[in-house]
């Protein structure tokens, strides 16, 4: 057990609060007024070696371990819940996902520039009616001789207008239930592939997110990830990379109300004395503090586990579950501090509460990790070794 990190790591950190630092909180408040960031952050993040933190050099990734990701997402998001959720469905959901099922031919297709940030990588599972209830889904890949051609629509998906590939889930066989999902690597450029972003969101406002639609998309057999019908499989050990990345941006907006809350209670004066001299003011900053730092060894005990190649799914579900809701009541109680200055944009604290409600509700919403939970402590749910398995760290 060491709870230190290592030079390589705190210089990584270092790295990315000097680029929220300088390249993201100077414009972020009119970047979430415009509902838009410039491109070229793509390429920043690429020119850090972000894009494939955690994906092993021999891909084109920087190797480092999957703490490094956790290191990246807690900063990240820091800035904004934007850059840390593109970061979490790009590598998290979709780049691992190939790292772990993908055979040598996709990784090399498509991990690859993934890795080096060439191309972007998105996640499509949720559709209109297939939220938490996955087996609920309704697109479909038939398959029609060395091609499967897929049917539906996808909704809630990040990236949706600015991602190159899509990691879609899709009934091969619907008369088999979830065990007749598959997953589908599909390239924007297919013909029938579409994508609309949804406009009006309450928060992350400065992130793409929207709809896909496939009409008759034809995509070859070689696009498939897995064997036929291991799709939930896949989009289940997803969500576990997905929900680590989640769980540790968590940990960074928790970061970041603790900040603006302190420095607002330097400069804030009532009743003849700091705001930070009131008691309840201080209940607050303990418990962002007692939050993050709980929420912090939930994530990093996590991370362990993966870079010791073992089975996460309990300690992950946890540690989203647990960070998630304590940064939302981060974001709640350092509005709170500010008072009606709160709520306005005047201060970033307005940002941070509502961006900080959607992580309670993606990739397993906290109802959903309440209840997995209870079964791993009812023995109702245990986790089996899966037949591919994300690579230990160090990389071979």
């Amino acid at each position: 057990m060491d709870f230190e990190y290592s030079e390589e790591q705190v210089m990584l950190r270092k790295t990315v609060r000097k680029f929220v630092d300088e390249e993201i909180m100077p414009h972020i408040k009119d970047w979430d007024t415009n509902g838009s960031f410039p491109q070229e952050i793509w390429q920043r993040l690429a020119d850090l070696g972000l894009m494939g933190v955690c994906i092993p050099e021999v891909y084109g990734g920087s190797g480092m371990d999957y703490n490094s990701l956790a290191i990246v997402c807690e900063e990240l998001e820091r800035g904004d819940t934007t850059f840390r959720t593109a970061v979490s469905v790009h590598t998290g959901l979709n780049s691992l996902s190939l790292l772990q099922w993908g055979t040598e031919e996709q990784k090399q297709k498509f991990l690859v520039p993934q890795a080096k940030g060439e191309k972007i990588g998105a996640f499509g599972l949720t559709e209109p009616g297939a939220g938490s209830d996955v087996a609920a889904l309704t697109t479909s890949a038939k398959r029609d001789g060395d091609d499967y051609v897929l049917n539906g629509q996808k909704t809630w998906i990040s990236l949706c207008d600015q991602a190159d590939h899509f990691l879609i889930f899709a009934y091969t066989d619907k008369q088999q239930g979830h065990k007749g999902i598959s997953a589908f690597i599909v390239e924007r450029e297919r013909a029938g592939f579409s994508s609309k972003a949804i406009k009006g969101k309450y928060g992350i406002r400065a992130g793409n997110t929207g709809e896909l639609f496939m009409e008759d998309v034809r995509i070859p057999v070689d696009n498939r990830l897995g064997e036929e019908g291991e799709g939930f499989k896949i989009a289940m050990a997803s969500l576990d990379n997905g929900r680590f990345t989640v769980a540790a941006g968590a940990c960074g907006l928790m970061m970041a109300c603790l900040e603006a809350s302190l420095d607002y209670c330097k400069v804030r004066t009532t009743f003849g004395k700091p705001i930070g001299k009131h008691q309840l003011v201080q209940q607050m900053l303990a418990r962002m503090e007692a939050g993050y730092q709980m929420s912090r060894l939930l994530v990093y005990r996590a991370g362990e586990l993966k870079n010791s190649g073992k089975r996460n799914t309990r300690e992950t579900s946890l540690a989203k579950w647990q960070a998630c809701d304590f940064a939302n009541q981060a974001a709640d109680d350092a509005v709170q501090i500010h008072g009606a200055y709160g709520y306005s944009d005047d201060y970033p604290v307005a940002r941070y509460l509502r961006n900080s409600k959607a992580p309670v509700i993606y990739e397993g919403t906290r109802e959903i990790h309440t209840i997995m939970q209870a079964d791993y402590v009812l023995g109702n749910r245990e986790d089996r070794e899966l037949n591919r398995m994300l690579p230990a760290w160090p990389f071979e």
